[in-house]
């Protein structure tokens, strides 16, 4: 709908919302540039402490995404007149929890009453203009690396019909509130970090899914890109979810919007195409990499204990997604 709009012209507009990346950025200075995303929604467990911590996790991704540092946070609160004030203060405590882990400072926010609880905030980080990791970089040759893993999306919708497993619950609830931050500091080369990697893309995979966020990744770029379905991790459980149909409304539409860019090679199951276009909430970096550079760039994901695997490659040609067995 922002697309039908007038579209307003400042060159200090890095990345705007025509770009489809993942916050937007402005520059201030020459050597300073403001990150500024927001991200909110309901509630997808019910420890109201946990949830507030996802949803700060989930909100300060799109910042790491884009090489930025979160700076500050707005806290956004939609909650009943009726609710129970208590549940109310472990949601905003547990959203608290993580602001503090990523050195993001809440300075304030705005609440209404609403029958639905809602919860998010919006997040500034800074960044500098020349080390902006947008969506639209990758180039052919580079790797594909990508940090977590799938399932959230059909594993919450396992957990609203009461038919999870708690193993399946603990590993998505890990995961969602594990901070992208290590594995952004690996990547730009900040704080313990030093190395420059070639890094020539990056997006958090969220509510579009894997090859949602991939498509993206593809048009932006000009390229093709390849996935090794049996390198993409999954979450324990979720092959389980899907197989038992737990497939959540927002899977089913990111496959329509998606999946015609998409070509399958003999072999790859049904239940692997799936959880390919899952929504994931808190998700993890899909990080396009200079072929030399790969090994070095996994080597030390996994020396700051961040979970990352090789999934592909990027391909010359018209942007599509090849998956391969």
């Amino acid at each position: 709908m922002l697309g039908k709009l007038a579209r307003q012209q400042n060159p200090r507009v890095l990345v705007g919302f025509d770009k489809a990346d993942d916050a937007g950025v402005y520059q201030l200075t020459a050597d300073a540039a403001l990150v500024q995303t927001i991200d909110f929604f309901t509630p997808i467990v019910d420890d109201p402490y946990v949830f507030g911590q996802i949803a700060a996790t989930n909100a300060l991704s799109d910042v790491y995404a884009m090489g930025g540092t979160p700076l500050t946070a707005l806290a956004m609160v939609c909650f009943p007149a009726s609710g129970q004030l208590d549940v109310l203060e472990r949601i905003l405590a547990g959203g608290l929890s993580k602001m503090i882990e990523a050195e993001c400072t809440v300075i304030g926010g705005h609440s209404i009453r609403d029958d639905e609880i809602k919860f998010g905030y919006s997040v500034t980080g800074h960044v500098h203009p020349d080390r902006v990791l947008a969506n639209s970089g990758a180039q052919p040759g580079d790797a594909l690396i990508f940090t977590k893993a799938l399932g959230t999306g059909v594993i919450s919708t396992a957990i609203k019909r009461n038919k999870a497993e708690q193993s399946w619950i603990d590993a998505a609830v890990a995961s969602m509130t594990t901070l992208n931050k290590k594995a952004a500091e690996v990547v730009t080369g900040a704080g313990a970090y030093p190395d420059d990697f070639r890094v020539h893309a990056m997006t958090d995979v969220t509510g579009f899914g894997l090859i949602g966020h991939a498509r993206e990744m593809a048009l932006g770029s000009g390229v093709s890109l390849r996935f090794y379905s049996g390198a993409v991790p999954v979450l324990p459980g979720a092959l389980d979810c899907v197989r038992a149909g737990f497939v959540p409304g927002g899977l089913k539409a990111n496959r329509e919007f998606a999946e015609c860019l998409v070509e399958y090679v003999d072999g790859v199951p049904e239940e692997i195409r799936t959880i390919l276009f899952d929504p994931q909430t808190a998700g993890g970096l899909l990080i396009s990499v200079h072929p030399q550079d790969v090994q070095r760039v996994l080597d030390e994901l996994l020396a700051a204990e961040v979970p990352a695997v090789k999934i592909g490659e990027v391909l010359e040609g018209t942007p599509r997604i090849l998956v391969t067995s």
